[in-house]
């Protein structure tokens, strides 16, 4: 037989505290299966994805004839594979180029997204919304906005753009 307390009080503490220690339980269970799924980890591989692609897309997208060597040496660190062997190749076209030239290109990043990314096979893809100044050394700076899509690599020293491409640009009339 079952003794109910005599006192309403004690009765609703005793259901309050069961209450309380099954939600408690729960809780902790339920932050436990959080914290150790894969998506904690996912988000986490994306974000450095994400990081990575922006800063490499706008690295070889800024470019100034004063300081062209540490410019092109960013470039270079930016990248890898085809586009790094790209780059490499063609560093002293570049350089009689923008000497010539005289000019300064920056690059903002405007907004950017992962659209791929294979964690375990160490590969990924990005778009990136670029606002591209160049100023020549007689004349004012000319903007312009850009979309661009990259791929990037994961190396021993981390997540580097491995090709780069202008994005498509969808046709509203045919849409």
């Amino acid at each position: 037989m079952v003794r109910t307390p005599k006192n309403p009080l004690t009765a609703t503490a005793i259901a309050m505290t069961v209450l309380a220690v099954g939600c408690a339980g729960w809780g902790g269970w339920s932050w436990y299966g959080a914290a150790h799924d894969g998506s904690a980890s996912y988000a986490v591989a994306r974000d450095t994805v994400l990081a990575a692609g922006e800063q490499a897309v706008q690295n070889v997208n800024t470019l100034d004839h004063r300081r062209l060597s540490q410019g092109l040496d960013s470039w270079e660190a930016s990248t890898t594979g085809d586009l790094h062997k790209q780059l490499a190749d063609g560093r002293g076209q570049f350089e009689k180029q923008i000497q010539q030239a005289k000019t300064v290109s920056t690059a903002k990043v405007l907004s950017g997204a992962v659209t791929e990314l294979d964690a375990r096979a160490g590969r990924a893809a990005v778009m990136v919304a670029l606002r591209i100044t160049v100023t020549p050394d007689k004349g004012k700076p000319v903007a312009k906005e850009s979309r661009l899509q990259g791929e990037l690599t994961r190396t021993s020293a981390g997540w580097k753009l491995s090709a780069l491409g202008q994005a498509p640009a969808g046709d509203p009339a045919t849409d």
